[in-house]
């Protein structure tokens, strides 16, 4: 995948605005769907983002885990406009990304596709740009395969990536991409969009 122009899409595609202030975007190139989730927008998103107490996720199989009550109430408004394309039988593909907020989201999302979806697990992907720690506790980690072909893209000393904070029982699921170079940036700069265009730039096909 290239991930300067994935990036480069979520920055620049219209989102279609739902309740509690979720956004999303779907492209169809052949049979392949792409989802992109939207970066923080507004004083709800940062509402949302800093609502970290945990809240169970409705039961999708034999485990019900607990994660980030914000996040997962955006995706839960997102869902619905989202059901029939992901279940689409014409999709043999699809691709979750989000930037930051936005990452946070993909990760439910691509929870959602995987369980929903089973057809699909051998050509899912999904990517987090700048992505907050989304889920907590045992049982979440019981289920943390379910995410093993999802990547988080860390520019070094992105703060963001670090929250909330892992001493609060949260954790990154998925394989670690780190970009960019220790101490280039501050840690509020290396989570900006231009930061991370800069750094995707570098290892583009």
């Amino acid at each position: 995948m290239d991930l300067y122009w994935l990036f480069k899409r979520l920055l620049s595609v219209s989102y279609i605005h739902v309740e509690n202030s979720g956004d999303y975007k779907t492209e169809r190139f052949g049979n392949t769907l792409y989802i992109y989730l939207e970066s923080s927008d507004g004083n709800e998103d940062w509402k949302n983002n800093l609502d970290f107490p945990v809240k169970f996720k409705k039961r999708e199989g034999d485990i019900r885990f607990r994660c980030h009550r914000g996040f997962l109430r955006v995706w839960e408004s997102i869902k619905p406009y989202l059901k029939d394309e992901i279940m689409d039988t014409g999709v043999d593909k699809i691709v979750v990304a989000g930037f930051s907020h936005g990452a946070g989201l993909a990760v439910l999302c691509y929870e959602y596709i995987w369980y929903h979806r089973a057809d699909l697990r051998d050509s899912l992907e999904g990517y987090g740009f700048g992505g907050p720690r989304v889920l907590w506790g045992k049982n979440a980690k019981k289920i943390a395969h379910r995410w093993q072909d999802f990547t988080l893209i860390r520019n070094i000393d992105d703060l963001i990536t670090h929250l909330p904070p892992r001493v609060l029982g949260y954790f990154h699921i998925g394989k670690l991409m780190e970009i960019g170079e220790k101490g280039k940036y501050n840690r509020i700069d290396a989570h900006r969009p231009q930061s991370y265009l800069i750094e995707l730039e570098k290892i583009a096909p």
